[in-house]
């Protein structure tokens, strides 16, 4: 004969907790980029895919676009954009090397396109911090004679 379970003594700390509706489901909406969960659960790039992306307006620390919000406005001409490929370049009106451009970087209502003048900041690259990424594009003067792409897909000629 067993003995009937007392109420007032601790459940049995080995079971899980579950409410007797709907199984419990935790999820982890805080993880973040460089906190050791994070690390401890991701899963290595499978063969044939892309290393991981380059930090967008959505994945940046919080002190490097105060730093790049607070650095000077730069002026240069759009070299290329591929919308499918979420990137491109800009071909600096001062000269050097051509800097980077990811489509979450990019204000207002036009896509980029070649010729386009545009002002932006800019931002490191990390992890080595060597190249720059340029962040709070603006099309400043729409390259005429080109048709131009609205984010919601109306062609413009221009």
């Amino acid at each position: 004969m067993s003995d009937p379970v007392d109420a007032s003594s601790p459940p049995d700390s080995s079971l899980p907790l579950t409410s007797p509706r709907t199984p419990l489901h935790l999820s982890f909406p805080f993880l973040r980029e460089g906190s050791r969960i994070w690390e401890r659960e991701r899963k290595p790039p499978q063969p044939g895919e892309p290393p991981s992306p380059l930090p967008t307006k959505r994945t940046r620390t919080y002190s490097a676009t105060v730093r790049a919000k607070s650095g000077p406005v730069f002026k240069g001409v759009c070299k290329n954009f591929s919308r499918s490929q979420g990137h491109g370049f800009i071909r600096p009106s001062h000269g050097g090397e051509d800097i980077f451009v990811h489509i979450s970087d990019i204000d207002g209502e036009y896509v980029p396109m070649e010729g386009d003048e545009v002002t932006y900041k800019v931002c490191p690259i990390p992890p080595k911090n060597q190249k720059l990424q340029a962040v709070d594009v603006v099309i400043t003067h729409l390259n005429p004679g080109t048709k131009h792409e609205t984010w919601s897909g109306q062609i413009i000629s221009s």
